[in-house]
């Protein structure tokens, strides 16, 4: 159970949290004033006259549990999420948040492995909520104790303090697994929690803190309160998890992204990740190859299907193909393999890859084949504009997802740093080279 502090003034104002938004959560803990440093105070918005103020001191914050008449329960659980700690001894993962897919993969806390991964205090909540969440009964659902999820984020070069509202979930899968703390050298169990990010279409992208409040009342019946719940809570209450696929949170995007969301921003980790890729491959840049490879099978895999790397091309006569991989769709009798041709580019971090380049490695693809293009660089506004417009099925991998990535990568496979992961795929690269035709890699 996570610390509370502080009280909230009397005339503190109950809080609308709106996705996407930035909150500063900084000390004192206190909800006024209402701005601090240009961005809304966190604590401005989730104040309850007469309550304590719930804080994110933890990943899994859960508020103290109150006796109702029904029994007891719990007005919310508080999810924070931290990637730029990632591979730390801290923590030595990277949760998965993707809101606008509809979609988290969270961590749990038994971070040392000290004890059973169950017992840890944060798993331990998650784990007997999840009994709830996943209940075919409505009776057990509506007893159920929301997810609230945020994210720290980097701002102006900040990286503690800044929060993001990533919205309302609720647990859909409970795993437990192996882990390896790079930093360390050791083993351990813990648990991972995927999350099914509620939509909050109905209510303009935003979560009204009174319904948290009216929970945290103990004169307040769950009844009572589920008609302040957002609307996608209170169908998930009364139909369950057969409701997710309709009920999942999904953003239709414009399908331009621009530069500065592609590049990672000056002294961040990633500036500095991608900056040490780019050194590393110069005056061998084919072995770029190497790692696109790896950064498609990863990006491709976090949707949830199956892909598995086939092999590198030679270095000459690719003809706009530098490694070559296979999706499964399906399962069983029921699925459909895709062979997936990739284009690797390790190109100057600061101008945006050649359009001709796409186009090339597009005109290779038969039918029923899919691009995958992963670049150091960015794409511009034109190229973007083409692939959606003319429907191409390539995906776009730019330098800043190339940078998280490999990240990612590295501390996954027990390496220290993003060094010493490529120096592998380096000693590796030679094995991986194959002269065969594409199609052989749905044969595999």
């Amino acid at each position: 159970m996570s610390r509370e502090t502080g009280s909230a003034a009397s005339q503190a104002p109950v809080g609308i949290l709106k996705i996407g938004k930035v909150y500063r959560y900084a000390r004192p803990y206190r909800p006024t004033p209402f701005e601090i440093d240009g961005l809304p105070n966190f604590f401005a918005h989730v104040a309850s006259p007469g309550m304590t103020l719930p804080t994110l001191e933890r990943g899994i914050n859960a508020m103290r549990a109150i006796t109702a008449a029904e029994g007891p329960r719990r007005a919310a659980i508080l999810i924070s999420s931290s990637p730029h700690k990632v591979g730390s001894d801290f923590t030595p993962w990277q949760d998965t948040f993707e809101p606008d897919l509809g979609f988290v993969r969270y961590y749990g806390d038994n971070k040392s492995g000290a004890t059973h991964p169950q017992r840890a205090p944060g798993n331990e909540v998650l784990l007997r909520e999840f009994q709830l969440h996943s209940s075919p009964k409505a009776a057990d659902r509506q007893r159920a104790t929301p997810l609230v999820l945020f994210e720290r984020v980097e701002v102006e070069g900040r990286q503690k303090g800044n929060v993001k509202f990533a919205g309302l979930a609720v647990i859909e899968r409970a795993e437990c697994v192996t882990q390896f703390n790079p930093a360390t050298q050791e083993y351990f169990t813990n648990y991972v929690f995927e999350f099914a990010v509620l939509s909050l279409t109905h209510e303009s992208e935003s979560l009204d803190w009174g319904w948290i409040a009216a929970r945290r009342d103990t004169r307040a019946t769950l009844e009572g309160i589920l008609p302040k719940a957002p609307s996608a809570w209170q169908e998930w209450v009364r139909v369950g998890n057969d409701a997710l696929p309709r009920l999942r949170r999904h953003v239709s995007k414009m399908s331009v992204v621009p530069t500065g969301e592609q590049r990672p921003t000056d002294g961040s980790r990633e500036g500095s990740v991608l900056k040490e890729i780019y050194a590393h491959y110069t005056g061998r840049k084919h072995r770029f190859e190497a790692l696109a490879s790896a950064v498609a099978a990863q990006v491709l895999s976090a949707s949830g299907v199956i892909y598995r790397e086939g092999w590198i091309t030679p270095g000459s006569g690719d003809h706009g193909t530098d490694f070559v991989g296979r999706l499964t769709i399906g399962s069983g009798f029921a699925s459909v393999k895709l062979v997936v041709l990739g284009q690797a580019k390790c190109e100057s971090l600061t101008s945006p890859t050649g359009g001709v380049h796409v186009a090339r490695t597009v005109a290779r693809l038969r039918r029923g084949w899919i691009g995958a293009y992963v670049t150091t660089s960015y794409f511009s506004e034109p190229v973007q504009r083409e692939v959606f417009e003319d429907q191409y099925p390539i995906v776009l991998v730019h330098g800043r997802d190339v940078a998280q990535t490999a990240v990612r990568l590295a501390h996954k496979s027990g390496h220290r740093d993003v060094e010493a992961y490529l120096s592998t795929l380096d000693v590796r690269y030679e094995s991986l080279i194959s002269h065969r035709r594409p199609e052989e890699v749905l044969f595999d």
